[in-house]
């Protein structure tokens, strides 16, 4: 501010201030005039005033809500005591031990009641729903050239079209490939209905062209490998080592002379190799699910018992590879694919009901009760998906030094492991029925067929190895429930009673149900009430696509043939893993069901291997890579051992992927 008007505000502000000091003044005198006149002589101003808190102070509430759990019910002070008659006269008390705090009355009649008091609350278990949704998409289709060769190699790209035909078929054969994500109680209840309804009396079309074994009972136990019984399962560290899949360093395969050896006359010769990695490709998905969200050592279910467990394996391999029939003095690997699936059933009884034990036990005499008004839904739904392109094209020939080109070696992971653990009650009483269902579905398709041809006038004298098969196709599930299979009985009117008492908004339990021997030597109970549904829906899908049709061509040197050279070529040899494994927890004891029981568990496997490798050239790889062979200057035909200046050209628009690999690689 100019210097005039800097004054005029600092007039103003010493006005107001001034202004303000009068006005507190004249405030405080009328203040200490009234309480001159109102003031006691007698009471002294630092005497024992009376003092009264007009709010009733309470502890520190974070407003975290949390509620420490229940007491110990064997070692606990009672909850709930019946008010029912009990017929025994007073002679017999004496045998009779009440808990701590309740206080008899002695009416004139021989019967005695009982005082009641009010129970703490108990914690209901709340739903618990998950949906998870794993997806890896990746093209990795590589165009390379290496070595002076003076070519371009230009064959038909590759499309995924045949591929996802492929994928489409091997989808076609499982009855429940395509249930829809439950949004509500509902639908969930209507997907587990819809896939029991698919898998009950599953059969295969015996025409097709997959290897399709069923299995359907009330029950399976055992493991099974590609439909057959086994007593083991076998060990995926027997068929994948997953240790030597870590990047390397630059140079740590080879001594600190790399590939080069000192001769006698101390000059140095370089060793000339050319080693080619178009595959090693690997997919996993694995889901780990557990579900001890909340069970009882009695359950009891006035509707229906609906229970459905089913595991479907498809593994599919189309493996047809031409090797030129140049190549025929090479070292080829005798491996084979592997093709598995694995699955296995499994059911625990952890109840301990000990006949002796229960005679002498005493049962319980008080309870506790909690409620769900509606449905309780335990869901878990997890999708996992991989999708892979690496369809590479490249022409190779040796330069007289290293060359290493590796066009594969891809990793995708989806992971998943849930572990629920919740509540654990004494009596469940399920006003509406029970649907429980367990479901894995796994899927690998693989395409790897590959095309090794040689150009007129390739040739070697150096070591030579090709390798375009060795794929692992593993599909591994495993379903647990822990409950026993005849836990199942008729729902007795004792506990039919209870349930509608409860329905009504009652809690009372009568003799009926406190003598069950399944409670025998507890001192309470611990009781949940549910006056819908109960649903349980554990959902594994799990599904990986690799497309691997690799087009290689061999040629000579254009420059000086390097006839030495040691090769080591390598289009196979991917992996695709599923694994999957749901532990279910359904009782700890008893089910009584009121309406009606349905178990049903299903095994559904099917393998395709399409494997056709053939090394005698019927296919003519040699003829279908000269057609898609460009030579960029014609005398290098006429004149190979001549120096000759390999050009290069930029690939057509319409080729194949480039992916930065056509240049030279290694020298």
């Amino acid at each position: 501010m100019d210097r005039i008007t800097e004054e005029i505000a600092h007039f103003i502000g010493t006005l107001h201030l001034t202004a303000e000091h009068a006005i507190l003044r004249e405030a405080y005198q009328d203040f200490m005039a009234r309480k001159a006149q109102f003031s006691d002589p007698e009471v002294s101003p630092l005497g024992n005033a009376p003092f009264e808190a007009a709010h009733e102070l309470l502890g520190f509430d974070p407003e975290v809500p949390y509620r420490s759990p229940a007491p110990d019910m064997h070692h606990g002070s009672p909850w709930h005591f019946p008010t029912f008659k009990l017929s025994f006269s007073p002679m017999d008390m004496k045998a009779f031990e009440l808990p701590t705090g309740f206080q008899w009355r002695m009416p004139d009649s021989v019967s005695v009641s009982v005082t009641r008091f009010e129970p703490p609350e108990l914690e209901p278990p709340g739903s618990v729903v998950t949906y998870a949704n794993q997806t890896i998409f990746l093209s990795d289709d590589d165009y390379f050239g290496v070595g002076g060769h003076g070519l371009k190699f230009a064959p038909a790209a590759i499309d995924n079209t045949a591929l996802l035909a492929a994928a489409k078929d091997a989808y076609s054969l499982s009855p429940i490939g395509n249930l829809g994500k439950p949004g509500s109680s509902a639908e969930i209840i209507k997907v587990i209905k819809t896939a029991g309804e698919a898998l009950d009396g599953f059969t295969a079309d015996p025409a097709g062209s997959f290897h399709v074994s069923v299995h359907q009972a009330e029950r399976l136990d055992g493991i099974y490998v590609n439909g057959e019984r086994v007593d083991e399962a076998p060990s995926l560290e027997d068929y994948y080592k997953f240790e030597g899949k870590e990047q390397k360093e630059p140079g740590s395969e080879v001594g600190k002379t790399g590939n080069a050896v000192i001769g006698e006359d101390g000059s140095i010769i370089v060793e000339a190799s050319v080693t080619l990695t178009a595959g090693g490709n690997t997919l996993v998905n694995e889901a780990i699910l557990k579900n001890f969200w909340t069970a009882a050592k009695v359950t009891a279910v006035v509707g229906d018992h609906y229970e459905i467990n089913a595991i479907v394996q498809i593994n599919a391999v189309w493996d047809t590879d031409s090797v030129s029939a140049g190549l025929c003095d090479w070292s080829s690997d005798a491996a084979v694919n592997q093709v598995l699936n694995i699955a296995g059933f499994d059911r625990q009884d952890i109840s301990s009901n000990d006949a002796a034990d229960v005679k002498d036990a005493g049962f319980p005499q008080f309870w506790a009760v909690t409620r769900i008004d509606g449905d309780l839904v335990m869901m878990n739904w997890i999708e996992q998906f991989i999708f892979q392109s690496d369809n590479d094209v490249g022409i190779l020939s040796s330069s007289g030094a290293t060359t290493s080109v590796i066009a594969g070696g891809n990793l995708g992971v989806n992971q998943v492991s849930i572990f629920e653990l919740g509540f654990s009650y004494d009596l469940i009483i399920v006003g509406g029925s029970v649907y429980d269902a367990n479901i894995i579905h796994q899927v690998n398709v693989l395409f790897d067929n590959d095309v090794v041809g040689a150009l007129p006038g390739f040739q070697t004298s150096g070591s030579g190895s090709v390798s375009t098969s060795g794929n692992l196709l593993w599909n591994e599930a495993h379903i647990t429930d822990i409950g026993g299979a005849d836990r199942f009985a008729a729902l007795p009117d004792a506990y039919l009673k209870a349930a509608r008492s409860f329905a009504d908004g009652g809690d009372s339990l009568s003799k009926g149900v406190l003598t069950d021997e399944a409670f025998a030597g507890l001192q309470g109970l611990r009781v949940l009430y549910i006056s819908g549904d109960l649903l349980s829906l554990q959902y594994i899908k799990q599904t990986s696509i690799l497309g691997d049709s690799d087009q290689i061509a061999l040629a000579m040197d254009a420059l000086k043939p390097h006839l030495d050279a040691d090769w080591t070529l390598s289009t196979g040899n991917n992996a695709l893993i599923n694994n999957a494994a749901i532990y279910d927890l359904d009782s700890f004891g008893k089910t009584y069901v009121g309406g009606q029981k349905y178990s049903q568990e299903t095994l559904i496997q099917a393998e395709l291997i399409s494997s056709q490798p053939d090394h005698l050239g019927a296919q003519n790889p040699d003829a279908l890579v000269s057609e898609a062979v460009l030579f960029l200057d014609s005398s290098m035909l006429d004149s190979p051992g001549e120096a000759a200046t390999a050009v290069y050209v930029p690939s057509a628009h319409d080729a194949p992927t480039d992916d930065g690999l056509q240049h030279m690689l290694g020298h």
